[in-house]
C-alpha cells in the first residue's frame, strides 16, 4: 500500500490506516468538507470528520466501534453521519472497504452527500433557517447575552436539565458542537441579534 495516490474516485475518498491516521484525501473529499488534503493527512479520521448521529451522539471518536470492526476484518455496511465542514455540518452517508492484512491494511471511506440536507447545512436552500421551538430561541437568546445555563433555569423558572435538554435540541438544529459556536452561527443567520 505505498502509492496511495492511485486511490482515485469521483466520489470524496479516505484511506486511513489501523491507528486511524487518514494517508488518503482525494480532492472530491476536500469538495465534499471544504477541508483540504493538507489538513487531514496525518490526522485521525475522527478528528477531522468529526461525525455525528441524527441524534447528535458522537460517533467518530478514539474508541470508534466501526474502526474497531473494520480494523478486525469485519464487513461494515453504509453509515449516514452528520460530519463538519469548513461551513458547518453536512449529511452524508459512507461506505466502508478494507483492504490488506495486519499492519498493512487500509480502510477507505467512500463519501456520498446524503440526498437530504441536514438543519444549517450549507448545501440546503440558504434562505431556509433551522425550526426551533420558541423555548429554544429563547434559551438561544438568553445564551448569546452570556447567561449561564444555571441562571436561564432560575429566570425561566425551569429545571437545569431541562434547559440543558434545549440547548441540546439548539445544538442539534444548528449543526454546532457547542454553545458559543451556537451563538456565533445564529448571529450570522439573524436567528439572535
Amino acid at each position: 500500500m505505498d502509492d496511495l495516490g492511485l486511490l482515485r474516485s469521483g466520489d470524496a475518498v479516505m484511506a486511513y490506516d489501523a491507528a486511524s491516521e487518514i494517508r488518503s484525501w482525494n480532492r472530491a473529499a476536500e469538495k465534499l468538507t471544504g477541508i483540504p488534503a493538507s489538513e487531514a493527512i496525518g490526522r485521525r479520521c475522527w478528528e477531522v470528520l468529526c461525525g455525528v448521529d441524527e441524534a447528535g451522539s458522537v460517533v467518530c471518536h478514539a474508541g470508534c466501534a466501526r474502526t474497531r470492526l473494520a480494523r478486525d476484518g469485519w464487513p461494515l455496511t453504509t453509515q449516514t453521519l452528520l460530519i463538519k465542514t469548513s461551513e458547518g455540518r453536512r449529511r452524508i452517508t459512507t461506505s466502508t472497504v478494507s483492504i490488506g492484512s495486519g499492519a498493512d491494511r487500509l480502510h477507505i471511506n467512500i463519501m456520498r452527500p446524503s440526498s437530504r440536507p441536514a438543519a444549517g447545512d450549507p448545501s440546503g436552500d440558504p434562505s431556509t433557517l433551522p425550526t426551533m421551538t420558541g423555548r429554544q430561541l429563547e434559551v438561544l437568546e438568553l445564551l448569546g447575552q452570556g447567561v449561564s445555563a444555571k441562571a436561564i433555569a432560575a429566570r425561566l423558572f425551569l429545571s437545569q436539565t431541562t434547559v440543558r435538554n434545549h440547548i441540546r435540541g439548539v445544538l442539534l438544529a444548528l449543526g454546532c458542537h457547542s454553545q458559543l459556536e451556537a451563538v456565533a452561527k445564529s448571529r450570522r443567520v439573524g436567528l439572535i441579534g
